[in-house]
């Protein structure tokens, strides 16, 4: 190819490379008119604003200052569980500066809330008013009260406060957190860091989240922006129903907070409201989760249901007729599937009720009527109620008869009949679930007081059914062999 030849081409090609970026950029910096409609896909809608729903719910969010009392106390050492989880406002903010406090200090603090009625009743987190000499609520429209703490629970972290206003507050519905699925929309209106009224929006991410708060959790799980000064705030759900109290942050994480089901709270207002405090009921059993080989040990159907593996002795659940190996199915009507879900509602319920349950015993399903009394003075009692040589037994297990001199070094109830472990085969089948100082009580629903009990009780199945007392509790346990 000639000189010329090539120069005419090198000509050409950047002619319509300009050509084509400058059509591009035409394109790509034309203006779109007002009343053009936008281009979308086929098939593609828009998503409402919800500028409209946050307008109705804005003036019943209010923003809590507080005035707290930190009083002097040792330097704490972190668990695992603490570095990664902690309540909106963290450790205390003057040990990070000063070291471990010295004397008693007071410190202003920060946090959200939401009216409940119109004569001035607000919801929000307990931790957020806990040890407060003054507490101030602040409305959308600049308007600030004092509030006083009716009633607080710290186990579920619920508080409720009251002010006085002329005339009626705005409120918000309280909406229904059992009818909530993963994936559903949610609308957090809170206070981070400061900044009023902020509006975050996500999805419940997950529920029944258990985050080491206490014995009754059941937080449910969002990646809607949740931040320091959010707690205590509501978390909405679509249509503008609260379904949650935020309450709970992941520690350095993205995306994870957590909120109190908005049916616990409910459960527990009328006795805040009433007496300040909250009373549970206790039924008084030893419970443990219903597995596959439990299950069917016991001839129960699928694996639904809680097992009772101890009735503790003056209980309710005594004086109602449960027994050790029964299963609870339902309680007041309502299907019964894990320990926690049992401990739970049993919680809720005011001592001197009445709790109905489903009880499956001995292939057959029958109702039982137990009237609950207090859960603390219950447990209280059930923790206050605390021959041959050893021989190598089959299971792995080597045991001995249970003296009353062997019951108190090891904390049981002298009361207690039964067979001490005194070894474990590392090898055998018992590896791992049970342990020396653990009591065989039953084999294959027999008592057994004498090794030769054992060895009658054990059949020639290849599995055996043990219950165990492992210090002040029961449990049942399937072992093959």
């Amino acid at each position: 190819m000639s000189h010329v030849h090539r120069f005419s081409y090198l000509l050409v090609i950047p002619l319509v490379l300009a050509g084509r970026l400058a059509g591009g950029a035409e394109i790509l910096w034309q203006e779109r008119s007002e009343t053009a409609s936008p281009v979308l896909p086929r098939g593609y809608s828009p998503l409402p604003s919800l500028s409209g729903l946050i307008k109705e719910l804005k003036p019943a969010v209010v923003n809590i200052h507080t005035t707290q009392v930190l009083k002097p106390r040792l330097r704490r050492s972190q668990s695992p569980r603490d570095s990664r989880l902690e309540g909106f406002f963290g450790p205390d903010p003057f040990e990070h500066y000063f070291g471990a406090p010295r004397g008693e200090r007071k410190f202003p603090s920060l946090g959200s809330g939401f009216i409940i009625s119109t004569d001035g009743y607000i919801l929000t987190n307990y931790h957020v008013v806990r040890n407060a000499t003054e507490i101030r609520v602040k409305l959308a429209d600049e308007r600030t009260y004092q509030a006083k703490l009716v009633g607080g629970d710290q186990k579920t972290d619920v508080a409720l406060l009251k002010v006085s206003a002329k005339g009626k507050l705005p409120t918000v519905y309280l909406g229904n957190s059992d009818k909530l699925e993963v994936g559903d929309w949610a609308i957090a209106i809170g206070s981070p860091f400061g900044l009023g009224y902020t509006v975050t929006t996500g999805i419940i991410s997950g529920k029944d989240r258990v985050i080491g708060h206490g014995p009754y959790d059941d937080f449910l799980q969002t990646d809607a922006s949740i931040n320091p000064g959010n707690s205590g705030g509501p978390l909405f759900d679509a249509s503008g129903n609260v379904v949650g109290i935020n309450t709970a942050i992941v520690a350095g994480g993205t995306g994870i907070g957590f909120a109190v089901p908005i049916n616990l709270a409910k459960e527990l207002l009328p006795q805040l409201r009433r007496t300040g405090k909250v009373k549970r009921g206790w039924l008084g059993v030893g419970i443990q989760d219903l597995t596959k080989d439990l299950a069917g040990e016991f001839g129960v159907p699928g694996k639904s249901g809680v097992l009772i593996a101890q009735v503790f002795e003056g209980s309710p659940a005594e004086k109602g007729g449960l027994r050790a190996g029964d299963i609870i199915m339902s309680l007041n009507g309502r299907r019964v599937g894990e320990t926690r879900e049992l401990t739970r509602r049993v919680a809720v319920l005011s001592p001197e009720s009445q709790a109905y349950l489903q009880v499956f015993r001995g292939g057959k399903t029958k109702r039982v009527t137990v009237k609950l009394s207090e859960r603390e003075a219950g447990e209280a009692v059930a923790l206050g109620r605390s021959g041959k040589s050893a021989e190598e037994m089959s299971l792995g297990l080597t045991l001995a008869p249970l003296t009353p001199e062997k019951a108190r070094r090891l904390g049981v109830d002298e009361r207690i009949r039964g067979l001490v472990v005194t070894g474990v085969d590392r090898t055998g089948p018992t590896a791992g679930f049970i342990r020396p100082g653990d009591i065989v009580v039953a084999v294959n629903r027999s008592s057994v007081r004498s090794l030769n009990d054992f060895q009658r009780a054990l059949g020639k199945g290849s599995k055996v059914l043990l219950l165990i007392q492992r210090g002040s509790s029961q449990l049942f346990l399937v072992v093959g062999r």
